[in-house]
């Protein structure tokens, strides 16, 4: 049985980023690395990077490129779209500042 470590990181973020080739359906045509730099910037700003808070990675192809753009937080496991960086911006301030989850953004995990 494995014991229960606290994890490195409050939040854990994953963007996919993946660019697939032309005319296919991936999160890059929807300026996913963009939005996760920009993610990145903003975490940065706020002072909420770093052990014990929020890291914001890229990632490649996670699966759901028909729902994309997309990004998942951990530990919550909870999969996001988004259009711009106001979604982003939300998606910092209700999920990530708040703990709450943004409804409107999230995608349903498919079994």
């Amino acid at each position: 049985m494995m014991s229960s470590v606290p994890s490195f990181f409050r939040y854990h973020v994953f963007f996919c980023t993946n660019q697939r080739a032309q005319g296919e359906t991936c999160c890059q045509n929807h300026r996913a690395k963009d939005m996760q730099l920009y993610m990145k910037q903003r975490i940065k700003s706020l002072g909420l990077n770093g052990e014990g808070q929020v890291r914001v990675n890229s990632a490649g192809c996670m699966g759901r490129c028909d729902a994309g753009p997309v990004v998942v937080v951990y530990p919550d496991a909870v999969w996001y779209t988004f259009v711009d960086q106001e979604d982003i911006d939300e998606i910092i301030t209700t999920h990530l500042q708040q703990g709450q989850i943004v409804q409107r953004l999230r995608l349903e995990v498919q079994p």
